[in-house]
């Protein structure tokens, strides 16, 4: 995290640890309040590549599982980059900035992507940086935060991964109810007090907590080559396009999409449980006998307690059987109803 930015948060009452925004005070209220109030988060656990150059449009586009041509100054979009079978090894949301790409992913995995990415660039006119402690990302949450963006901002997007960009900041919209903001190092403490006024400071485990109930899958390195994209639902939330040309795993994930479907899916989950699950946990059902029928893709601390997650998990196990974590005798996971629907089985 940029040091300027650091010391400016801890000043506004922020507890760290590893470098992340654990809270503002009390993190069991934070939680309840993301869940019902508009709340604002410093979003540190992501950092960001810039991708630019005359031919980073087609590099990109011949690297990633999505369309890059979609991706203008109105709007982001999800993608992902995959081995050669198809296994997902990193997920990115993706902005314009001027002529650059912005590849916004997990920060630990940051540095790992870019020394991936440039093993391809050859001679390609393309570079690859890493833009982290240039970018702030905040997140706001909650039923006030399009009013108080639009009029920090003015008119926003009105779909969802529409982006706004203003001499300020760049405003991606998720929802009605959900928007992302980035902008410099040096403008985020103003912006910061701004938004602080009308929104509550939480915990950057708070937005975790958001993605996972939005059903938004993150891959970090305990879930590296883990899941084909259909496994986490990435194509329902639009980070495949099938109608592109080739980039690494293309073959197999078009494969599954029109000649068969995924044994596995993800889901949403509450595991009661005082101890924390981790992501790459395996998950157990009687029907595998002995062999692991899911693993935990992301988890977040839930109000009022016990934990949220997005579960991978043989869908036939989901149908049928008890879904164990870590072992047949393990808490069982309690399953929640996804924002969108899946395919039906």
């Amino acid at each position: 995290m940029n040091p300027d930015w650091q010391q400016f948060l801890t000043q506004q009452g922020a507890t760290f640890d590893a470098g992340l925004v654990q809270h503002f005070g009390e993190a069991a209220a934070e939680l309840c309040a993301a869940a019902q109030n508009t709340v604002l988060c410093d979003l540190g656990q992501f950092g960001t590549l810039r991708v630019s150059g005359e031919e980073a449009q087609s590099f990109l586009q011949n690297m990633l599982s999505n369309d890059i041509h979609e991706v203008d100054t109105g709007r982001a979009q999800l993608s992902s980059l995959n081995s050669p079978k198809g296994r997902m090894q990193a997920t990115m949301l993706i902005w314009r900035n001027g002529d650059d790409y912005l590849l916004q992913l997990p920060r630990v995995l940051c540095e790992p992507m870019r020394k991936k990415l440039s093993m391809y660039v050859l001679r390609a006119k393309v570079k690859i940086s890493d833009a982290s402690d240039e970018i702030v990302a905040l997140g706001l949450s909650g039923e006030n935060a399009q009013a108080i963006l639009s009029k920090q901002f003015g008119e926003l997007a009105q779909l969802p991964f529409g982006f706004t960009d203003t001499e300020q900041a760049g405003v991606l919209k998720f929802s009605d109810t959900r928007f992302q903001v980035s902008t410099t190092a040096q403008y985020a403490p103003t912006l910061w007090q701004a938004l602080s006024q009308h929104a509550q400071p939480v915990g950057s485990i708070c937005w975790d907590w958001l993605n996972i109930h939005a059903g938004i899958p993150v891959i970090l390195p305990q879930t590296q080559e883990q899941f084909v994209p259909q496994m986490a639902n990435f194509e329902l939330i639009g980070g495949v396009n099938f109608k592109k040309g080739c980039y690494p795993g293309q073959e197999i994930v078009a494969r599954m999409q029109y000649l068969g479907k995924s044994k596995r899916r993800m889901y949403l989950a509450h595991i009661d449980s005082g101890a924390a699950p981790q992501p790459g946990d395996e998950l157990f059902s009687a029907d595998m006998e002995g062999q692991a029928s899911g693993m935990i893709a992301n988890v977040a601390p839930a109000p009022g307690g016990g934990y949220d997650a997005l579960a991978v998990v043989q869908t036939s196990s989901r149908e049928s059987q008890t879904v164990h974590w870590k072992s047949l005798q393990g808490e069982a996971l309690q399953f929640l109803p996804l924002p969108y629907l899946l395919p039906q089985s």
